[in-house]
């Protein structure tokens, strides 16, 4: 499935459920949306709080697809093409220099 397909797919579930209605106790505002990402992103951490491997495979996999959903949300809601901001910024991070032994 590609990334248009999976933002389709979670709008129709978003709309299924009736958030985008104002009226939803979920108003899914930009600003809520990015709040719920932080909070997914969060969760992520706690598998990974008391050691290095996560004891739940696929209750961390359930996270990660929750953060997934947001980001997807997120830039759709945005008008922001995630693909090519995906694509743009590895092209910029290519250029990057982080440490001085990186330097030729």
């Amino acid at each position: 499935m590609e990334l248009h397909e999976l933002t389709t797919a979670m709008h129709k579930f978003v709309e299924a459920k009736g958030w985008y209605d104002p009226a939803s106790p979920r108003p899914q505002t930009m600003r809520n949306i990015a709040i719920s990402l932080g909070l997914e992103a969060g969760e992520v951490l706690e598998h990974f709080q008391w050691g290095e491997d996560p004891v739940n495979r696929e209750e961390l996999a359930g996270e990660l697809a929750d953060v997934a959903l947001y980001l997807l949300q997120l830039a759709s809601v945005a008008h922001i093409d995630l693909e090519k901001a995906i694509l743009d910024k590895l092209e910029h991070n290519y250029q990057r220099i982080w440490d001085a032994d990186e330097v030729e």
